[in-house]
């Protein structure tokens, strides 16, 4: 039995949590990532939207993309499938140990959510967006 771990993503800056997560479903451990809606992208929130924005709208065609997810919880997932090597066999059987929800389905109400990185610093200069608000400014339903 492969062990597993319980991720809140409450307030966890994006880029640290994926890594602390992709390295983990690299040694084996199936990782559940719940409120995947909450957690942060440092930066200013105009600059986070243009960012996503023109990669969405801008670059390519929308039949053959670059494709972004709108959803957090698929939008989550992808920023970690960023830091696995997902086309080779190692890395795509990490990526499949990776699960991400938008908050916490009831079958699992009873597990106990670990913080697994430092919280960003609640500083009212610190600039930064919350996954779910950049989805739903693309477009995406919360």
């Amino acid at each position: 039995m492969e062990k597993e771990i319980h991720v809140d993503a409450t307030n966890a800056v994006l880029g640290r949590l994926a890594s602390y997560v992709a390295k983990q479903a690299l040694l084996g451990v199936k990782v559940n990532i719940y409120n995947c809606e909450n957690a942060v992208i440092s930066g200013s929130p105009e600059l986070v939207r243009e960012r996503y924005f023109k990669k969405m709208f801008d670059l390519g065609t929308p039949q053959k993309g670059p494709f972004a997810f709108r959803m957090p919880d698929r939008f989550v997932r992808r920023v970690i499938r960023g830091m696995l090597d997902y086309k080779r066999g190692r890395g795509k059987a990490a990526f499949d140990r990776v699960m991400c929800y938008i908050g916490v389905p009831e079958e699992f109400k009873d597990k106990k959510l670990v913080k697994v990185v430092k919280e960003r610093a609640d500083l009212p200069t610190m600039k930064c967006i919350s996954v779910g608000k950049l989805c739903v400014s693309l477009g995406g339903k919360v």
